[in-house]
């Protein structure tokens, strides 16, 4: 059954909030950057008027941008939530510095229900999602890739033309790179690589053309 990618973007980052949506009403929430009212009542009325269950709210990575709205969310849709064990830190510290990004009435984060390590398999209805741990941005950062509809949910590991940033607490070039090339790059060229910010692209595109393969 083919899913479907329904993209927002969100807060003073831009940052691309995603709805996957099956042919059942099922949906899942990936990093849900919405900050204002306007922005979760966007993402509300969305899932709303579809008629849609939300089955989980998924966490590429816990920086402030990716995860202004989970509070909403899980006291909206009273779901898990689930993150990499090594972003649990990365999660707790944005209480500290949200008002240093303007950010003042950031509502903090519930605690992940489920950690993931890397490899797992998640089913939602008809909504299948492999689990890749692809550090490097951040200590615990994880990509959702679904084989059958060929995208995967990538935050801010791969961008078109671009990579994430690697200067921030945690980040590391090199490990960022092995991401990129022992597991991105891995999937087939044709897979969508739906960004943390900015445009999609695929893998073929980004292997022959993306500014890391300069370093």
């Amino acid at each position: 059954m083919a899913i479907s990618v329904h993209t927002f973007s969100f807060n003073a980052f831009q940052e691309n909030t995603y709805v996957l949506t099956d042919n059942h009403h099922n949906a899942v929430i990936i990093d849900p950057g919405c900050y204002s009212k306007n922005e979760q009542l966007e993402l509300q009325e969305f899932i709303l008027s579809r008629k849609l269950t939300v089955r989980a709210l998924l966490g590429t990575h816990a920086h402030i941008d990716h995860v202004l709205g989970n509070a909403f969310v899980m006291r909206s849709f009273d779901v898990d939530y689930y993150l990499h064990s090594a972003d649990s830190k990365t999660l707790s510290s944005v209480a500290q510095y949200a008002h240093l990004y303007g950010f003042e009435g950031y509502e903090l984060s519930p605690e992940p229900t489920v950690l993931l390590q890397g490899g797992e398999e998640l089913v939602f209805g008809d909504i299948k999602l492999n689990v890749f741990y692809t550090p490097g941005h951040c200590p615990g950062h994880v990509v959702y890739y679904n084989e059958e509809s060929q995208f995967v949910i990538n935050g801010d590991v791969l961008f078109s033309g671009s990579f994430g940033r690697v200067d921030l607490p945690g980040g590391d070039l090199e490990t960022l790179k092995d991401s990129i090339f022992n597991t991105m790059f891995k999937l087939p060229e044709e897979t969508v690589v739906y960004c943390g910010h900015g445009p999609s692209t695929t893998i073929g595109k980004e292997k022959g053309t993306n500014y890391i393969l300069n370093f």
